[in-house]
């Protein structure tokens, strides 16, 4: 086979299709940029969760007099000013209601230090005073309203729990939520996991419209393929009476499909790059601008590229195949 009649066959093939070939590239690349947008953020969120779980902290609040005052008058103590907002509280739940034998004593504030020490799961044990508790909080939300009508006093004693694996924080909350001396027990990751939630479902949407624009691509490919073979329908007559072989004959279809598709696989992996250093690393720099998300690096973008590129010459080339055992008769 003379590779110089194949890549005469090919130009001419693209040419003459060209608002099709087109339209399979621009198909081609966006699915494509969308199946690496979908791998890449699959990536950040692991990096987030694995980042932000590592920081997460599960809270025993320490009952104060305020609020066994108000659990005797029927009011069931508030952690809200003790702990920062976004942060989910479980409320003691024993016999009566949370506080309701007065606040923590020195030998129950032992007791539970010393039983948080014991447990397999607990990693480490901080304790915060009310006072170095008030402390942080005109640190962190002085600025607020709240901060100037709050008192050392209205901050519990609390134990801050660092777990060896955060996503069994239900533990700590079953083993000392309704216990004597505890308020409440709050966790950090419920909000973290309806984020994660958010950002999963996400992701199933750009993998949704992904397979959109794929099938959109494969039926152009096709039809692309078909108008080719039709309008070459002469030229390959004349090669299979002359005996060339149907593989011989299909080898310029199905290389016009996959140069349009490596292309397209080109566009797609230059979108995914320009996304990375314009609106993560420079440009709009979200990467400096919030520093609160560990986001992805380089090394995350090239491992996709490869897979980018043999998907968009491997599917068109497939796609072609198929097609030319149906259309392509002689």
């Amino acid at each position: 086979m003379r590779a110089q009649f194949v890549m005469s066959e090919i130009g001419v093939g693209l040419r003459r299709n060209l608002t099709m070939t087109f339209a399979v590239i621009i198909s081609v690349a966006l699915s494509l940029a969308l199946f690496g947008g979908s791998l890449l953020m699959r990536d950040q969120v692991s990096a987030m969760k694995g980042y932000w779980y590592d920081k997460v902290n599960v809270t025993v609040y320490l009952c104060t007099k305020n609020d066994a005052l108000d659990a005797a008058a029927g009011t069931a103590p508030a952690p809200a000013a003790a702990g920062a907002p976004g942060t989910a509280a479980a409320p003691a739940a024993g016999n009566g209601k949370p506080c309701s034998k007065g606040a923590v004593t020195p030998e129950q504030k032992q007791g539970i230090e010393r039983e948080l020490k014991k447990m397999d799961l607990v990693q480490t044990v901080m304790y915060e005073s009310s006072d170095e508790a008030y402390k942080h909080y005109k640190e962190r939300f002085g600025h607020t309203a709240l901060a100037s009508v709050v008192t050392p006093d209205q901050m519990p004693d609390s134990f801050r729990v660092k777990l060896k694996n955060p996503e069994k924080y239900e533990v700590i909350t079953s083993a000392f939520a309704g216990r004597d001396g505890v308020q409440s027990v709050a966790d950090q990751s419920t909000e973290l996991d309806n984020l994660f939630a958010l950002l999963g479902t996400l992701n199933v949407a750009a993998l949704g419209i992904m397979l959109i624009m794929l099938i959109v691509a494969l039926l152009l490919i096709v039809n692309t393929v078909r108008v080719s073979a039709f309008s070459r329908r002469r030229e390959t007559g004349i090669m299979r009476l002359v005996g060339a072989s149907g593989f011989y004959i299909q080898v310029p279809f199905i290389m016009e499909a996959a140069v349009a598709g490596l292309i397209g696989a080109l566009f797609a992996c230059g979108m995914l790059g320009a996304v990375q250093y314009f609106v993560i690393d420079h440009g709009i720099g979200l990467r400096g601008k919030l520093q609160l998300i560990n986001f992805i690096g380089w090394d995350a973008v090239f491992t996709k590229l490869p897979l980018v590129l043999v998907i968009g010459l491997l599917m068109p080339s497939l796609a072609a195949f198929v097609a030319l055992r149906k259309y392509l008769k002689v």
